[in-house]
């Protein structure tokens, strides 16, 4: 299990988009706005009904209602039924997005991601300069509902993926499943199924009162019992229809269903949606069975905290015993640092967008005679020189001379040591882009393993300057 940065560029909306609609829940209009949002904001949503206009991040560890779709808090602010919006946005691969409300939910719509998927595509998605990070998932993890009996699970695969199985033990909707084998198939194939719910549980709501801007053409509604005449004027009255009644496959009539198993594609659009809320991208096939917003939002939280420790103890994977992209001669070539100031010996990872090198710690290094006698302790401030020595390697692999370049420090930000490192480790390092290399300036997060344990982690920004 890792998180590595990709070479894909982070993306946004080149200018803000709204559209309006009822919500299912107030039954008053709503307005819906995505805003371009900085690097690494992800997604969030803004409150502009509210005094402050407050801000809620789409992450899971807000969740605090999944009764009639997903519900985020955060001091006292909501926002309902957020799932259909945010997997709109996981579908057209945009990364990052403020979503302004003057409600507590977004419009309904037609129940689906649909109609957002059209507004975001009116505007331009742009690149920008940050990259997308990815949890690779290697082995296999799940989270069981015992209550319920839904499971969601995660198994390795080239890229994300999801099922979907449907089985409410109901004749009228039967068993159903749906796969969706590439994200960018989400708007052909996914983005258009609509809720739905069954009979009993629109009774239910309209009783309380919680479905006011409902109607007949954002829901599909499986009857699942007879169909009463109390009940039939009762709907008749809700959905402002003269005439109401049961088609052959059992649901109601005026809506014609988008897919044969439209209800499992519905489910998916919602995991997908859900998921969002871990925050970080994900390599993996999702496994749903029976899925629903709790079991959905769980599993992101569960997710949410590996990630969450994975990037604290993200030990690169190498093969230390393979041969290396570059050895000590090779290095030699490319930074000017001699001995006794060489501080890595081999590279196993070179990208355009990360390095791994390595370093032998032996008792034979310089420090140790002053650093300490008796106790030796390799300096902290070498072992972010060591850090940034392989970040020279990812900046200076972008000139075709890298013989006539110095790498000078501009900035060090965040710099910390977590353990001591001592003769006979072995030092991993690992330096990401945080932004491109812009004219030989170079921004990057730097981490240091021993022992198979963070040792050390900084932001480190350096420039290249030619000297001949």
């Amino acid at each position: 299990m890792t998180v590595i940065s990709t070479e894909i560029k982070q993306k946004t909306i080149s200018k803000a988009v709204s559209l309006t609609g009822v919500g299912l829940h107030t039954g008053k209009d709503v307005t819906i706005t995505f805003n371009p949002a900085e690097v690494n904001n992800g997604y969030s949503f803004r409150r502009i009904d509210l005094e402050g206009s407050p801000i809620i991040k789409a992450d899971a560890n807000y969740v605090t209602n999944t009764q009639r779709g997903t519900c985020l808090e955060k001091n006292g602010v909501t926002i309902q039924t957020c799932e259909h919006v945010l997997a709109a946005l996981v579908g057209l691969q945009i990364d990052n997005v403020i979503i302004e409300l003057d409600a507590s939910e977004p419009p309904i719509m037609d129940g689906s991601s649909k109609y957002f998927i059209e507004a975001l595509e009116t505007v331009e998605a742009v690149d920008q300069d940050g990259f997308v990070e990815e949890y690779i998932v290697k082995e296999v993890i799940s989270y069981v509902d015992e209550e319920s009996g839904s499971e969601i699970t995660i198994i390795p695969a080239e890229e994300y993926q999801v099922t979907t199985m449907v089985d409410f033990g109901t004749k009228v909707l039967g068993t159903q499943n749906a796969t969706l084998q590439h994200i960018s198939n989400f708007k052909d194939e996914i983005s258009n199924s609509r809720t739905f719910s069954f009979l009993h549980e629109i009774e239910m709501l309209l009783e309380h009162g919680l479905i006011k801007g409902g109607d007949l053409n954002n829901a599909i509604v499986y009857v699942d019992k007879e169909l009463s005449e109390e009940t039939m004027g009762r709907l008749k009255s809700a959905f402002k229809k003269d005439n109401i009644s049961v088609k052959p496959n059992g649901i109601l009539d005026n809506l014609t269903l988008h897919h044969p198993n439209e209800a499992a594609r519905h489910k998916l659009l919602d995991v997908i949606g859900d998921l969002a809320l871990i925050g970080t991208k994900v390599r993996g096939k999702v496994i749903a069975n029976k899925p629903g917003h709790f079991v959905n939002t769980q599993f992101a939280k569960k997710m949410a905290k590996i990630i969450k420790i994975s990037k604290r103890n993200n030990v690169p994977d190498v093969d230390l015993h393979q041969q290396p992209l570059m050895d000590i001669n090779q290095i030699m070539n490319m930074l000017p640092h001699r001995q006794p100031f060489l501080l890595i010996d081999k590279v196993f990872e070179l990208s355009t967008s990360h390095v791994i090198a390595l370093k032998n710690v032996t008792m034979n290094e310089e420090f140790f005679k002053g650093h300490f006698p008796g106790a030796p302790v390799m300096p902290g401030v070498l072992i972010v020189e060591a850090m940034a020595q392989t970040g020279g390697i990812l900046v200076l692999s972008t000139v075709p001379d890298p013989e006539n370049y110095l790498t000078f420090f501009m900035k060090m930000d965040n710099v910390k040591f977590k353990q001591k490192v001592v003769p006979g480790d072995t030092l991993i390092f690992k330096c990401s882009l945080i932004t491109p290399i812009r004219r030989g300036i170079c921004h990057m997060q730097g981490y240091a393993y021993a022992n198979g344990k963070l040792c050390a982690e900084a932001q480190l920004m350096a420039q290249i300057t030619k000297v001949k």
